[in-house]
Parts: structure tokens; sequence; C-alpha cells
């Protein structure tokens, strides 16, 4: 059973009572991610999510931690680009405790300036190890020019610069403006009661303002982009991808089915076709990265260098042929069984659940579709419904390509990196 209330301060909270737990997954989810940041001031709210582990009035660092380990919990948080979150797991019976902990981390944080500087060395050295990946260095390469001039181009974690220069002021006056009633949900799944829920929020919540800075969401344009960019790599690291789909789109479902056929699973077309039968992988898949109004639909392959351009033409094909012919009933069914059963599976998990429950009031504004429901979405859609989504999302108009090692760019020839 769902239920949802809306406090005087604007914050909502909801849970999910599921009978037989033992635990219960308590999230505080905040309305504000990378893309509501000023581009001189990228990366704060990560920088932000840092300082809430770092103590508070009644809490050292250490204590925030233990006061969780010591009951066999789990306390964690992240950054995305239209949210942040910190959510703990926890025996139902601590949930007062849980709830204190989060509200006095977002509430009553002290931000000390000796902290401040260590966390920033952190962050640096998380920025340092992206760097030395080059498979997340791809796809924040690949972001920033899917989303050029954007701000959901930006890296959550912000850049050197911009991590080096933000100074405490900056990071109290930015989660004082965001950290308000309306950009709030608490959330929780599992052995919970609502009403108990709601009197512990309201409790260790209730200084926050109601409202902050307002945020206007500026849509996003994609155009067409090729680059290839030479670098010393084991691997060459190919990236592609078109405008896809908002959260809330009605083809959602379609979509997600779309994505298991061409590179969702290990039965997907690009992985029998690229790994299986050309042997030309290890990695390679696709996912629809969705926001509240735009998304993109983005596929990856990790190769040899002198492979990349025929696994790039390969992609490209396997691609075409979803625009242009309707995927057999096979491929079609099992999709969906895969869908069903992944959805099935993931609701055995109160994480899952409370995360459910949080995107589908951030992105859906209500407590979102049932599971009964869900499974009927996808059985409805057909293959007509599928071909005609990629018909209309695989296109050259938003086609965006990003190579990087040891390539050379005229084995990329613009003309020749088409969807026909």
């Amino acid at each position: 059973m769902t239920q949802r209330t809306m406090l005087n301060n604007g914050i909502r909270v909801l849970s999910e009572d599921v009978p037989g737990c033992h635990s219960v997954s308590l999230g505080v989810w905040v309305n504000n991610g990378s893309r509501h940041e000023p581009v001189a001031l990228n990366g704060i709210s990560h920088f932000v999510e840092h300082m809430l582990f770092k103590g508070t009035d009644r809490r050292t660092a250490q204590s925030v931690a233990r006061e969780v380990d010591s009951v066999g919990g789990l306390l964690n948080g992240f950054t995305s680009r239209e949210f942040s979150c910190y959510f703990v797991k926890i025996l139902a019976e601590k949930l007062p405790m849980a709830v204190d902990l989060l509200g006095d981390m977002i509430c009553h944080s002290r931000f000390s300036p000796d902290d401040i500087e260590k966390e920033r060395r952190v962050i640096l050295q998380e920025i340092a190890m992206i760097e030395d990946s080059p498979e997340d260095l791809i796809h924040d390469q690949f972001t920033h020019a899917f989303w050029s001039g954007h701000t959901l181009g930006m890296p959550v974690i912000g850049t050197r610069d911009t991590v080096g220069d933000v100074d405490r002021q900056q990071l109290l006056a930015f989660m004082e403006a965001r950290y308000v009633g309306q950009n709030l949900c608490v959330v929780a799944a599992g052995c919970v009661d609502h009403e108990q829920l709601v009197r512990l929020v309201e409790a260790c919540f209730d200084d926050r303002p109601v409202s902050g800075v307002k945020q206007d969401d500026v849509t996003p344009v994609v155009a067409r982009k090729v680059e290839v960019t030479r670098r010393e790599l084991e691997q060459a690291q190919v990236c592609l991808g078109v405008e896809g789909l908002p959260q809330n789109h009605p083809d959602r479902y379609a979509t997600y089915l779309l994505n298991t056929i061409l590179g969702g699973n290990m039965s997907s077309r690009l992985f029998q076709k690229v790994r299986e039968e050309l042997g030309l992988a290890y990695s390679v898949y696709s996912y629809h990265h969705n926001h509240s109004d735009s998304g993109a639909f983005i596929i990856y392959a990790g190769v040899a260098a002198e492979e990349a351009p025929l696994v790039t033409r390969t992609i490209l094909d396997e691609m075409t042929r979803m625009r242009h012919a309707m995927v057999t009933p096979d491929e079609l069914q099992s999709a969906k069984d895969f869908l069903k059963g992944s959805m099935l599976l993931s609701m055995e998990s109160t994480d899952n659940r409370m995360t459910r429950l949080a995107k589908n009031e951030l992105f859906l504004r209500d407590l979102g579709t049932s599971l009964e429901e869900s499974r009927d979405m996808i059985d409805a859609v057909t293959a007509e419904s599928v071909q005609s989504l990629a018909a209309r999302l695989f296109v050259n108009q938003t086609l965006n390509i990003q190579v990087a090692g040891r390539v050379d760019p005229e084995d990329f020839p613009d003309s020749d990196m088409l969807l026909g």
C-alpha cells in the first residue's frame, strides 16, 4: 500500500508498506542536480552532497557513519543531473534514528572550513579516477557534446577549476536556496507505518523553508556531431546516440523494449552481432537515459582501435535495420518477458521500491503506475510501435558519435557515419 502526505512546508512524504519485511529503505530526495547549477558553480550539488556526511552540530563525521554501522544498516548518497538522494537501509525498529540522522545531516550540517578543504581534495581525486577510466570518460565526453551549450552537458562531479574555486559561502547559499520544502521528498519502503513516518519527518525537518530560488529548466536542443579524439588507450572507445524521450512520455514502454532488443541484454542484436558473431568487443550495450523534459538513446562499445570503424558502422547498420523492419514476434515476446521479469525481481528489494516511488513522484507527479499496470503497458506494445519509434528516434539530425583512442579521424568520414 502506498500513501502520500504533503507537510505544511511543502515536503512530500511517501511510503509503501511491504508485508513480510523486517527492514525499511528511507531516502531524502532533493529536486536539484547538476543541470540546475550556474556554469561557474558546476559540481556544487555534488560537493554539497559530500559535505552533508562530514558532521553536524550534534554528530561528528565518524558518529554519522558509526550510528548506522552499529545496527548493521547502510548509509549513502548520490547526485545526478536532476536530483540528489541521501538514503538509509535499516531495521524497521530503527526508523526514528534514521529519520533523525538524515534530518540532522540536511538541516544542521556544519560545513567547517577544514572539512571543505579535505573534501575538495577527495573530489579532485574522484575526478582523476574518472579520467583514468576510459569508459567513464567517453560517456562524459559524449554527454558534453550531445547536450552542448546546455547544463545537462556539464559533468555531475564538476571540473578541476569549478571544484577548486567554490567556497564555503557559495556552498551554504546554494544549499539554502535549493534544499527547501518544495524540492524535498522523503520516501520509505518496507516495514513502515505512514503516520509514524509523517510525524517523524515533521519533527526533524520542520525548519526547512517552503521555497527558495526558482529553477527554470530550459529544454535542450540536440544537433548532429561526429568527433574523433586521438588518445593513447589500449582500446578504442565508441559512444554514439540519438535524442530519446523524457521520463513521462507515453511511448516510454516502447522505448524500454526497443532498447532491450537492440542492446539491453545478452540476447540483444548488438551483443549477438558484435560480440558473439564477429568477436569484436567484450563490452557492447545500449541504454536509454531519460530526463524530465528530454532523453538520449546511447550505445557503447570498447574495441580494438583498428576495428573501431567497422564496429561503428555495424552499430549504425543495426539501428537502420530497426528503423525499416519490424522486430520478430519471438524477439518482442522475449524482450517483454525480460522486462517484466526484471521489474518483478527488482521489487524484492526495498531499495528499488523506494527509488521507484520517488521517481514516480519526481517525474510523474503522482504515486505512479502499479506493477500490474506496468506489465499491461509492456504487453500492449506492438512490433509496429517499436518500429515506428525507431524510425522517429534513429535519425541523422540528432546522431552524435564520439570515438577516442589510437584511431585516425579519416577512418570516420562524416559522409559514412550515417543512418540509412
